[in-house]
């Protein structure tokens, strides 16, 4: 590895065997990939499910790196029409694999075309004003690799096209120590042992976080000099970016303040929060619940849990 590496990126993974966690996702992965070898044939098409930065586009570069094939990647949001639908069909050659990031993002007349394009191996073009008949121009036989947060925003006639349904889970600590260190590994990042442990731990089970949280702290160890990253300079790290023990930001830290004042609905918090309801739904809370901080009611109220609130007081502690 070239020592000038500074991007997390410049040593991501290329193979099943340097991919960290997800257990039964490589078990399965690695099943696929001797099963398409020995019968010479294409991957099978497959829907990768799992919370955000759980290393789903990871792992479809890491089955493209390994079937030796073209790798074309597209977000679900990004088509738009459906000549943007046809001409990603038609660029891929036999056994390329299309990644569609964040599928259910797709509308759903573009999920329906893509699963009949799927069956007949063609696309249709529309026909013209005179009547002419919709022309069809056959496909090769790709792999069509869907990957989402929400499987059942996809239509089910397409999840039911996806032979394999791999799902990623967060991570342990354990299991991020180890991607940490690999990664840093890789980029000829010099860190005390001491550090792998709190980075773990201040990364929500998400390896995405991790790998940000690696790259703050040699970003600060090397603004000063330092060649190796200490204790130091992650406390830095997480005091620049308001990062509390748990890898709580100032959102979340500022969310269980307002629950400490008492139970509180979702509609009250978002609006002191100043934020749109959805947006503390869907990113604010659910670490939240998940780590036993915050429990809603029968009514819908949230409420800051005896876990919740021994954080809180131990972070007003430390000044976090």
């Amino acid at each position: 590895m070239n020592e000038q590496a500074h991007e997390i990126t410049d040593a991501a993974p290329t193979s099943l065997a340097h991919l960290i966690g997800q257990k039964s996702v490589v078990d399965q992965v690695k099943v696929a990939l001797d099963a398409a070898h020995e019968d010479e044939k294409k991957f099978d098409h497959a829907l990768l499910v799992g919370p955000p930065g759980s290393g789903k586009t990871q792992t479809a570069k890491v089955i493209a790196a390994m079937m030796k094939s073209d790798f074309h990647e597209v977000l679900g949001q990004a088509i738009t029409s459906p000549a943007d639908l046809n001409a990603v069909l038609l660029g891929a050659t036999d056994k390329a694999i299309i990644f569609i990031d964040e599928a259910h993002e797709l509308d759903r007349g573009f999920q329906t075309a893509l699963y009949l394009a799927l069956d007949q191996r063609k696309v249709f073009l529309q026909g013209n004003r005179s009547g002419r008949a919709p022309q069809s121009i056959p496909l090769n036989d790709f792999t069509l690799l869907l990957a989402s947060t929400d499987e059942f925003q996809i239509l089910a006639p397409l999840r039911d096209r996806m032979r394999l349904h791999l799902r990623f889970d967060f991570y342990g600590v354990d299991d991020l120590v180890e991607l940490v260190r690999q990664r840093s590994q890789g980029l000829n990042w010099i860190l005390d042992e001491k550090v792998l442990a709190p980075i773990a731990q201040r990364s929500k089970g998400n390896p995405r976080l991790a790998l940000r949280l690696l790259q703050s702290c040699r970003r600060v160890s090397r603004a000063e000099g330092a060649r190796k990253i200490t204790m130091t300079h992650l406390k830095k790290a997480c005091a620049l970016e308001e990062i509390d023990e748990l890898g709580l930001g100032p959102v979340e830290q500022q969310y269980l303040q307002i629950l400490a004042e008492g139970a509180s609905r979702l509609n009250v918090i978002a609006s002191r929060l100043g934020l749109p309801t959805r947006t503390v739904a869907e990113v604010s809370e659910p670490f939240l619940i998940r780590v036993g901080l915050v429990m809603k009611d029968d009514q819908g109220k949230r409420n800051l849990t005896a876990e919740g609130r021994n954080h809180l007081s131990k972070s007003s502690a430390k000044g976090v």
